[in-house]
């Protein structure tokens, strides 16, 4: 396996359940380029995602958090195939997503779907349901109208809607019911692996604990594998075993959730969770406030992405790229204030 510069190295070949990982990601950047703005313009580079490196284990919640624009996404539709990177890899069940022939990466595909932040969107309006769940089986193939039919039914069922709706259009139905829908079209192929970008941000949140409590109820009763990316760390807290907190591209932290949420070592990190709003009215915790904006992912900091903003940025900072380092068995920081040097 490449050796891995400033991010997490492979911390165990397999978990506690003896599991190797079913998506590794190793030193994976993602870099677009955009015009000058002038005829003879010098050609600039959005560095979207810069040298992350992460495992994913079978049956797991992986979370990746961040502020808008942090590259999260990105990340994601990287490791589903649909961005090519421009460095590194990604592994799925040990295989070089992007160094298989097109049949093999068509038949790995099969096993990654994405559920999407906008189930508004998302949905072909002039479709019905069943041509909207049932349509990756028609791509696919191999499958009569009424075994389509019968897959559609069973998925409605599981994901909580009625026989009923089944040629019914998206239109007809709320936001959660749409998500829902979403749902079930992303497990009809039966992935391994399912992206949730931000499934419930764009929901009222009385439907919130509708929709994850649906996700975890399929996870069991199908056994996939989520990462999950949200901004909302409560939720996190909640339904993730690890976690990456990404700022502008960069890994700022990552380990086990609950370790992150005990011991925040980044100051990036510490300013999200301070952010969380707590029930227990009697822990009154201090609140930090970022201020300016993020840089431009054209030009960031030649240092610490973080340090224009950091409120214990020191001079190093500046122009140093901080080192990642394990603060405790599997939790890993990236920040000159966790190698021990204050300069």
């Amino acid at each position: 396996m490449a050796d891995i510069q400033n991010n997490p190295p492979l911390a165990q070949e397999v978990d506690e359940k003896g599991n190797l990982p079913l998506v590794s990601v190793r030193n994976l950047s993602v870099h677009f380029p955009v015009g000058g703005g002038f005829l003879f313009g010098k050609k600039k580079t959005v560095k979207a995602v810069s040298d992350i490196s992460l495992d994913i284990y079978p049956g797991e919640t992986y979370g990746l958090v961040g502020e808008s624009g942090c590259g999260k996404s990105t990340l994601a539709n990287t490791m589903l195939g649909m961005i090519t990177p421009t460095e590194g890899t990604v592994y799925f069940k040990g295989k070089d997503l992007f160094g298989v022939d097109k049949k093999t990466f068509t038949e790995m595909r099969r096993g990654m779907q994405m559920i999407f932040q906008d189930p508004y969107s998302s949905l072909n309006p002039r479709f019905d349901v069943l041509q909207i769940i049932g349509e990756p089986l028609k791509i696919r193939g191999g499958y009569t109208d009424e075994e389509i039919e019968a897959r559609v039914l069973e998925l409605l069922r599981l994901v909580g809607l009625s026989d009923k709706d089944l040629h019914r259009h998206p239109s007809d139905f709320s936001g959660g019911q749409r998500q829902r829908i979403g749902i079930a079209r992303a497990i009809i192929l039966n992935p391994d692996f399912l992206v949730c970008d931000e499934p419930v941000s764009a929901l009222d949140v009385s439907v919130h604990a509708q929709i994850l409590n649906l996700l975890m109820k399929l996870q069991k009763e199908i056994g996939m594998t989520y990462l999950f990316i949200s901004h909302n760390l409560a939720v996190v807290k909640t339904i993730c075993t690890h976690m990456t907190v990404m700022y502008l591209g960069k890994m700022m932290e990552s380990g086990k959730t609950e370790s992150i949420y005990k011991n925040p070592m980044h100051p990036y990190t510490q300013a999200l969770l301070s952010a969380v709003l707590d029930i227990d009215v009697d822990n009154k915790k201090e609140r930090t406030i970022l201020k300016g904006d993020i840089p431009s992912p054209i030009d960031p900091p030649i240092g610490c992405r973080f340090c224009q903003r950091c409120p214990k940025a020191m001079e190093k900072c500046k122009y140093i790229q901080p080192e990642t380092v394990e603060v405790e068995p599997g939790h890993f920081v990236a920040c000159h204030l966790c190698s021990g040097e204050r300069v």
